[in-house]
Order: structure tokens, then C-alpha cells, then sequence
């Protein structure tokens, strides 16, 4: 089977990024910057790559990001429920420092990276990896030869990446999730490879639209 090229694209911004809140799987909107940096992405995709699908979770804050890809390129775009945010459970709405100020030791296995921990009522980092690469599979395997793209969250991406580079679970964070960033993976039946990763040259503000011309 041929290779699937993967363009895989966390959500434009929200005021609880912005405020460090834990959204989980809580259905939290883009901000005014997050449907600027959704329209720039999709205006930096049409110009440059063909997409043969679009796949997104159905959260509205990644919804909306992919729907302004699919205006742009014409792709035909599809929602999915694995691909969404880690569900956080009891934490969803709060911050890492609320949480730690009522619940140190469970603070300490989450920051620790634990992947065997779950939040109350929420999934353990090994519960959301098997189902994010359970869920990938089958999306890259509709398109061999072809490409796609990937709307999803942090968390998510932050699985992938460790897929593609054998990192495990629990090694520190030392790579970008940026919001809106356009990060390329290429999948095969036997391995997930990274191609480039962080590519926000889109959301530089002497971007040049090359469709505009």
C-alpha cells in the first residue's frame, strides 16, 4: 500500500488558551485570533497543497478550523470523534493551578506524565493514544498515495508527534503545539514518520497570499 501524507493541524486559538484553561472535551469556540489564524491557514493550504479530505473532531473550536480549510480548498470534510481532546473529566474548565492547589498528588501524576493516571470521570494518556492511533489508521488508510489533512487539539498532536519519533509517554514536552500550525506526517501500514512539524509561516503578518495575485 502506498503512503498516506498527513497535514496534521491543532485548532485555531480560544479565550481558554488564552487563559491556560483546560477545555478537554468541552465544546469551547474559537476567539477572534483563532478564526483569523482558521482563515490564514486555509488561505496557505489552497495556495499550496492538494488535500483529498478533510478529518476533524467534531469539537467546534477544531470544526470550525477545518470548515474554513474546506470552503477554501473544495475538500470534502468529515467530523470524527477520535479525534478529539483527552477527556479531562471533573478538571475540564479548570487551571493546572487550581487543580494543584485541591488535588496535589493528582497534580504530580499529570505533570509527571503517568500514563497509567486518569483524571476523575476522564481518560489515561494510554486510553487517548490507542484511540487516536486506532482512529488515524483507519482515516490514512482510505487514502493511499494521497493526502489529508488532520483537524484536531494539543493532546492530540502531542501523540502523534510521539508516534513518528518513538518518544514515549512520559518524556518531557521539548516540541511546539502551536495554534493553527500546519505539521506534516507520512503514514504507512508499518510506521508513522515525521516530515516537518510547526510550520506557522502563515500566521507571519507579511504573509503573502499567493491566490490574491
Amino acid at each position: 500500500m502506498e503512503a498516506t501524507r498527513i497535514l496534521a493541524i491543532r485548532h485555531g486559538e480560544t479565550a481558554w488558551n488564552v487563559d491556560a484553561r483546560i477545555q478537554g472535551q468541552l465544546d469551547i469556540a474559537l476567539n477572534e485570533k483563532g478564526r483569523w489564524q482558521a482563515t490564514r491557514l486555509a488561505l496557505a493550504l489552497a495556495a499550496r497543497d492538494r488535500i483529498d479530505a478533510i478529518y476533524t473532531s467534531d469539537l467546534v473550536r477544531a470544526r470550525d478550523t477545518a470548515r474554513a480549510i474546506a470552503e477554501r480548498t473544495g475538500a470534502p470534510l468529515t467530523a470524527d470523534k477520535g479525534l478529539r481532546e483527552r477527556a479531562f473529566g471533573r478538571y475540564q474548565g479548570m487551571t493546572f493551578a487550581e487543580i494543584e492547589a485541591v488535588r496535589p498528588d493528582e497534580a504530580a501524576r499529570w505533570r509527571h506524565r503517568d500514563p497509567h493516571w486518569a483524571p476523575p470521570e476522564g481518560e489515561s494518556l494510554l486510553q487517548m493514544r490507542e484511540r487516536v492511533r486506532q482512529t488515524l489508521d483507519q482515516l490514512a488508510a482510505r487514502h493511499p498515495g494521497g493526502q489529508i489533512a488532520v483537524v484536531a487539539h494539543g493532546g492530540v498532536l502531542d501523540l502523534l508527534y510521539r508516534a513518528a519519533t518513538g518518544m514515549e509517554l512520559q518524556a518531557p514536552r521539548t516540541w511546539q503545539l502551536g495554534n493553527a500550525a500546519v505539521n506534516r506526517l507520512l503514514w504507512t501500514t508499518q510506521a508513522l514518520t515525521l516530515v516537518g512539524w510547526a510550520d506557522t509561516a502563515h500566521l507571519d503578518e507579511d504573509w503573502h497570499d499567493e491566490t490574491s495575485t
